[in-house]
């Protein structure tokens, strides 16, 4: 009989019907569970072990508290990938901005008339973190427009708040930002170094590395000591995720000075800046890395940047 269900669930149309509703019921009535009981079931599921709101020792623990307790408006605006830019030209100046191409909230004029003609660009949305379509040949990498609007359509429907509980992007304006693509002399995207900064001060610098292959992750101390740990998706294979050694940007003082005026105003932040030839763009702002679910291995050094941040409550 088990055999059966499970033949009519998978190989018919109304099976697979079946399928969306129980899948779909399921994911909207968790949507209805108050923030702090979602934070705690979801937290114990990924990190295994309870979430302690009252005394959290481990970053991520405590990425779960922030998101309860330190919302304001700033962080809704640096929130999102249009109006950030406007906090970042006040703070430390427009040159420091990615050049902005083309602006819409509605994904038909995504066309290849609106679009770039010669620059190389990247295509995204302000309210999530989906990444981007990136774009170097415009007829040959967009051969099918109908299909980018359908893509752009899907992804301004879609609600990043929810899958953990990021309330900054909630009430965000879905809209696509078109980009020119940052590229070095040998044509490659640059290194992305994300200067996660504690109570306004870098301590930790992660970058990644061949973001169009293996995407590597090497993670430094502030003096650009290596050290060894992992910063990962439950489930992923960690083992040989660092990449060769990157060295030192010539200009690193000058991505700490930007890094720390732009972290000035946030208990905890990741602030990822671009270093192109010399060259520094602020790529964006991230309150909660991995939304505070991802695995830091060896667990001690969940700990260990735990302590680098003081809540208000601690002294």
């Amino acid at each position: 009989m088990k055999k059966r269900i499970k033949e009519f669930l998978k190989k018919t149309v109304v099976g697979r019907l079946l399928i969306n509703i129980i899948v779909s019921t399921k994911s909207n009535l968790l949507y209805l569970i108050p923030d702090e009981a979602f934070l705690k079931i979801k937290f114990k599921q990924m990190q295994g072990f309870p979430l302690d709101l009252k005394n959290p020792k481990t970053l991520n623990a405590k990425m779960q508290w922030l998101k309860l307790n330190d919302l304001t408006d700033l962080h809704k605006q640096c929130a999102d990938k249009y109006m950030v830019r406007s906090f970042v030209e006040k703070e430390v100046g427009k040159e420091y901005l990615v050049p902005l191409l083309y602006l819409t909230d509605n994904p038909k004029n995504l066309t290849y008339e609106n679009l770039p003609k010669k620059e190389h660009f990247i295509i995204k949305t302000t309210h999530d973190s989906s990444g981007g379509v990136i774009v170097r040949n415009l007829e040959k990498d967009i051969p099918d427009i109908k299909a980018l609007q359908k893509k752009f359509a899907k992804l301004l429907k879609s609600k990043h708040y929810r899958g953990g509980r990021e309330n900054q992007y909630k009430d965000i304006k879905p809209r696509i930002v078109v980009e020119q693509l940052l590229e070095d002399k040998n044509g490659k995207i640059p290194n992305d170094y994300k200067f996660h900064c504690f109570n306004g001060v870098p301590k930790i610098v992660y970058v990644s590395v061949d973001r169009e292959g293996k995407n590597k992750r090497n993670i430094y101390d502030v003096d650009w000591n290596p050290v060894y740990f992992t910063w990962t998706a439950p489930g992923k294979d960690a083992e040989h995720i660092r990449g060769e050694e990157v060295e030192k940007p010539e200009n690193y003082e000058k991505m700490l000075e930007i890094a720390k005026k732009l972290a000035s105003h946030f208990l905890y932040v990741r602030v990822d800046l671009y270093n192109v030839d010399g060259k520094i763009y602020v790529g964006e702002l991230t309150f909660h890395h991995g939304s505070g679910f991802e695995h830091i291995r060896p667990i001690e050094w969940d700990y260990k940047m735990g302590k680098m941040l003081k809540l208000p409550f601690e002294k």
